[in-house]
């Protein structure tokens, strides 16, 4: 049986920014980005923004494609220059990047088989499995009628179609994917997440604020991992079983690898 969303009717239009959080700290500061921010551009902001602030390492999420640790195409909502920065030159300590949808998904984790869906302007998607993180590209797999998951419950969608047909196009994906990917539960993030009126069983609303925390375990030591195309817990594959919920709260709370600035961008 879905259940009702409290305050799901309503949504305030957020202008497009970056936000940051450093280790230690409860309040993210903020600087406008948009169509114009360069990598370059990013960088000066951030590190005026985060003067004060005490950091060795930093977590980008980055509105886009991460391969390897770096960015893999340019993001459609901000400038150029993006592919070829050398974003630990700029900020002078080392820098991993991810996926924005991959990292609040990180933060959001709590054990078993997750399946995160950020609603914005696109879809962002990415899969936990027993402690293994892996990203993924949901959002332009066609859907019907020749258009694609996102031109459903992406932004587009949302305008094309309305509010009333926008919230049963999103039940109706968010359950043939959790079937089809087999999650326990699912996790829905995202600026348009807070439009919806009721949820099915196992699903739940994120919140914004686990991308900060998906950031902090980006450089703990529990989740470092060579694998370029996942994260996964140092301990969760070789003992063969699933990951506690009470296993994850009990990482989260032990001191990260580093001091760390976290930072999402849209």
């Amino acid at each position: 049986m879905a259940r009702r969303v409290k305050g799901g009717g309503k949504s305030a239009r957020r202008r497009p920014n970056v936000k940051i959080l450093a280790t230690g700290k409860r309040t993210p500061r903020k600087i406008p980005s948009g169509p114009t921010m360069t990598a370059r551009d990013m960088v000066a902001a951030v590190r005026q923004l985060a003067a004060d602030w005490s950091y060795d390492a930093v977590a980008l999420g980055y509105p886009g494609t991460v391969r390897a640790g770096r960015p893999a195409a340019e993001p459609k909502n901000l400038g150029d220059g993006w592919l070829r920065f050398d974003f630990e030159k700029a900020f002078g300590c080392p820098v991993k990047a991810i996926n924005d949808a991959a990292m609040q998904a990180l933060g959001s984790y709590d054990g078993g088989r997750m399946l995160f869906l950020g609603l914005g302007t696109g879809l962002g998607s990415a899969l936990i499995t027993d402690g293994v993180l892996v990203p993924m590209e949901l959002a332009h797999l066609r859907c019907r009628k020749g258009r694609t998951y996102e031109d459903y419950v992406g932004l587009r969608g949302l305008k094309r179609f309305g509010k009333k047909k926008w919230r049963r196009y999103v039940m109706d994906i968010v359950t043939a994917l959790k079937h089809a990917l087999q999650a326990d539960h699912v996790v829905l993030g995202g600026g348009n997440a807070k439009r919806l009126k009721r949820l099915p069983k196992d699903v739940r609303l994120g919140n914004n604020k686990h991308a900060f925390t998906g950031g902090f375990r980006l450089w703990e030591k529990a989740w470092e991992d060579e694998r370029p195309a996942c994260l996964s817990m140092e301990w969760s594959c070789a003992r063969g079983g699933s990951v506690r919920s009470d296993t994850i709260r009990s990482l989260s709370r032990k001191p990260v690898h580093r001091q760390n600035l976290a930072m999402k961008l849209n």
